[in-house]
């Protein structure tokens, strides 16, 4: 990424500009700096101008401590700025969800989508939700990133063989690097509880998107309307919203069917 821009900490966030248009800013999810975003940028930039960053701690952005949630969107804020003074916002997974809470915090947003939320909505699932959180919270104190990459992947339910199979691929380092942004993920997300409250401040329409039926490997220990949950939820809560579900999709969705869908709601 070769722009800067400084937010209002002095932390210099990274980001690409691409396109002509009205803006759309791209946020991205765990363990993203920015690249899996990359491919959607580019197809979005026929339509719109995009702005897709790295978020604090994340590629060649700053990390400047301590961390908070409202830094996060203090640097949301520094993109909208630079944007023009306001922009639609897409946001995936955990990224869905500081795009949700800058909106609450009253962010000049104009429209907002999300993909594939992960906030927590069912009983079953908060014993080992619970742990992860306290587990993770150990091993970040202490330095054990690689801990922390695996902790997340075993709450998810993927099997030992592939995270052993993982530790031999060449992007587990990079993976590794952005380790300690699970924790900060988990904050974003409320530790994973739905912020109801803060929710049902939003204006802005909200498209709502998310996978059908979760059926990877990586998710086998999450039920397979984990996301749809969460979905369900986040319409609950906030006044105005749309509901797209693209079967068949997993978790990175595809980036021409994303584009697609991004294209006919921002320009409504």
């Amino acid at each position: 990424m070769t722009l800067r821009v400084t937010s209002a900490d002095g932390t210099r966030i990274a980001y690409d500009r691409k396109g002509t248009g009205p803006a759309v800013i791209l946020v991205g999810g765990t363990l993203d700096d920015g690249a899996e975003n990359a491919p959607l940028a580019r197809l979005l930039a026929n339509h719109f101008t995009v702005y897709n960053y790295a978020r604090r701690g994340r590629g060649d952005s700053g990390n400047t401590p301590p961390y908070a949630v409202a830094r996060e969107v203090e640097d949301l804020d520094a993109l909208i700025a630079t944007a023009g003074g306001s922009a639609h916002v897409y946001g995936a997974s955990s990224g869905g969800a500081l795009a949700l809470e800058a909106a609450a915090a009253g962010s000049a947003i104009d429209k907002i989508a999300v993909w594939d939320v992960p906030y927590v909505i069912g009983d079953d699932l908060w014993p080992r939700f619970d742990q992860y959180i306290a587990d993770t919270h150990e091993a970040y104190k202490a330095g054990r990133d690689e801990e922390l990459l695996e902790l997340f992947m075993r709450l998810t339910g993927g099997p030992d063989a592939d995270i052993a199979a993982g530790k031999q691929h060449p992007l587990w380092a990079s993976s590794v690097a952005l380790a300690h942004t699970l924790v900060k993920d988990a904050m974003v997300l409320n530790d994973y509880k739905i912020p109801t409250n803060r929710l049902a401040r939003i204006t802005q329409s909200v498209l709502v998107t998310t996978e059908g039926p979760t059926t990877q490997p990586q998710f086998a220990g999450l039920p397979t309307d984990f996301f749809d949950r969460a979905a369900k939820a986040i319409i609950a809560a906030i006044p105005q919203t749309e509901r797209h579900t693209l079967d068949g999709q997993g978790h990175v969705v595809a980036p021409e069917l994303m584009a697609r869908v991004l294209k006919t709601f921002f320009n409504q």
